[in-house]
C-alpha cells in the first residue's frame, strides 16, 4: 500500500481505538474503589480541561466562528449521548470483567451502521454488511457463557 493511498481517517481511527482500548483497561482499575459515577464525573472533567488546553496551546480556543443552531442542537445531543455512554460504560466496568464489557460495547459499530443506514441514507456494501455481521456475531461469542 502506497503511502498516498493510506487515508488520514484510518490512521485516527486506528489511534482512536487503541486508546479506547487502554481507557478500558485505565478505567476498570480505576473504578475498583468508587463510586462508578463519580469515576465518571472525574474522567470527564479531565477530558474536558486536556481538551481546553489543546485548543489553547493550539490558539483555537477562541476561533470558533459562527455557530449554527443546528449544529449547536446536534452537538448537545451528542454530548448527552457521551455523557449516559460514559455512565453507563463505567457501571459494566464496575460490575463485570473488561473482557466481556468492552465487546459488548463495540456493539456500538452495528448500531452505527443501522442508525447510518436509517437515518443518514448510508448504504454499506456487501463486505461492510458482511464486517458488521461478524463483529455482531464476535460480540454474541465473547459474551456468552458456555
Amino acid at each position: 500500500m502506497n503511502p498516498d493511498s493510506f487515508p488520514s481517517w484510518l490512521v485516527w481511527a486506528l489511534l482512536s481505538a487503541g486508546f479506547a482500548a487502554l481507557t478500558a483497561i485505565f478505567a476498570k482499575v480505576g473504578v475498583e474503589d468508587i463510586n462508578s459515577d463519580m469515576a465518571t464525573l472525574i474522567r470527564t472533567v479531565i477530558v474536558l480541561i486536556s481538551l481546553a488546553l489543546i485548543l489553547f496551546a493550539t490558539g483555537k480556543l477562541t476561533d470558533t466562528g459562527p455557530i449554527s443552531t443546528k449544529t449547536w442542537t446536534f452537538l448537545l445531543l451528542s454530548g448527552l449521548g457521551t455523557g449516559a455512554s460514559w455512565l453507563c460504560y463505567f457501571r459494566a466496568l464496575k460490575l463485570g470483567p473488561a473482557t466481556l464489557v468492552a465487546p459488548i460495547d463495540k456493539l456500538s459499530v452495528v448500531l452505527v451502521a443501522l442508525f447510518g443506514v436509517v437515518f443518514l441514507g448510508e448504504r454499506p456494501s456487501f463486505q461492510g454488511w458482511l464486517g458488521i455481521v461478524l463483529i455482531a456475531a464476535g460480540a454474541v461469542l465473547i459474551a456468552v457463557k458456555r
